[in-house]
């Protein structure tokens, strides 16, 4: 389990007043800390409450829905003000948001659906992610063999970007343009999970593959090892996350795509929300809610950030923007797209 508690410091967020907002502390369980992106998103959100003067404990499930409900029993023992959960089962996560209940604790269901509407979601439109990624390939690989690698089967957001990604491609499978040869989840999103599954279906199909449309960075990383295994390496991949490796391929043309999520514009947003609710705010007080619907039917406030593609063609926006430096990002490549040129 990791812990920090950060000192109380300056400002306000959203409704809050300081004072009262160097007495709350937020938590948060993560589901895997150990994925790059999370590092980005938890300053992200240490950086708001630290703005607003409230403290910060954190637990990390390491893949373990188990462990997850009992870090999350023990943060609240601690006495959080409000509770946010990356969910690394949405289903096995529900008691944790009624033990959250029972103590008046508000939930955020942080990047990852969790089935009760006592709690608020905050993500990126991820079925708009989906359709981002299929499009990439699509424009890549207009006819071939596809392989679609899907994220945790535990993870709603995994059908969602499915969804997203077979209202791009069912036109070109209606004509016959392309096949899915292949098609599987990835449990825990683990790139050696991604990347044993790819060889299999390449295994399967004599390695007549050509293109393949992964859900996200780490599944792409163990798609693109799995493909440059065969000698295969350059076929269209898709990811997302914008994580430093991913963009690194992108430039060397090893990815396609990776759908950018600024993690700091979320995490930014999760703190706020947090120390807002804890301050009293009413979910549909919110700034940026609206009132949404689950596949499954669940009735919940949400708010929805808007992702965005980089491939070679607009791989400046990244380096423009401070996410990633030029020297990483054009690390190997030479003669590639711009700023990498």
């Amino acid at each position: 389990m990791k812990k920090l508690t950060l000192a109380a410091a300056l400002a306000t967020v959203a409704f809050v007043p300081a004072a009262f907002a160097q007495d709350m502390t937020v938590c948060v369980s993560w589901s895997n800390f150990q994925e790059e992106r999370w590092q980005t998103d938890e300053a992200a959100i240490v950086g708001a409450l630290d703005a607003a003067g409230a403290g910060y404990i954190s637990a990390d499930a390491q893949s373990s829905a188990a462990t997850q409900l009992s870090d999350i029993e023990s943060m609240i023992g601690q006495g959080c003000s409000a509770l946010i959960i990356l969910a690394q089962d949405t289903q096995a996560i529900i008691p944790a948001v009624q033990m959250a209940a029972d103590e008046g604790i508000p939930v955020i269901a942080y990047d990852r659906l969790i089935e009760d509407s006592r709690a608020f979601y905050l993500t990126f439109d991820n079925v708009e992610v989906g359709r981002m990624q299929a499009q990439a390939v699509l424009d890549a690989a207009p006819e071939g063999n596809y392989v679609m690698i899907k994220g945790s089967p535990t993870d709603p957001n995994a059908d969602f970007l499915r969804g997203g990604q077979q209202e791009v491609l069912q036109a070109a499978i209606d004509s016959g343009a392309i096949t899915i040869v292949g098609e599987a989840y990835t449990d825990g999103w683990l790139p050696a999970n991604a990347q044993r599954n790819m060889e299999q279906i390449l295994t399967s199909n004599d390695n007549n593959v050509d293109a393949v449309v992964a859900s996200n960075d780490g599944t792409a990383g163990g798609v693109v090892a799995a493909l440059t295994a065969q000698g295969l390496e350059g076929i269209p991949v898709s990811g997302q996350d914008g994580d430093h490796a991913a963009l690194n391929r992108v430039a060397l043309g090893t990815q396609t795509v990776s759908v950018w999520k600024d993690a700091r514009e979320l995490g930014r947003a999760a703190g706020e929300i947090a120390v807002a609710l804890a301050g009293g705010t009413a979910m549909s007080d919110i700034e940026g809610a609206e009132e949404w619907t689950s596949p499954a039917g669940t009735t919940m406030w949400a708010e929805f950030l808007a992702p965005v593609p980089i491939t070679a063609d607009n791989l400046d926006v990244v380096v423009d923007a401070g996410w990633i430096d030029q020297e990483t990002l054009c690390q190997g490549v030479t003669n590639g797209p711009s700023p990498c040129n």
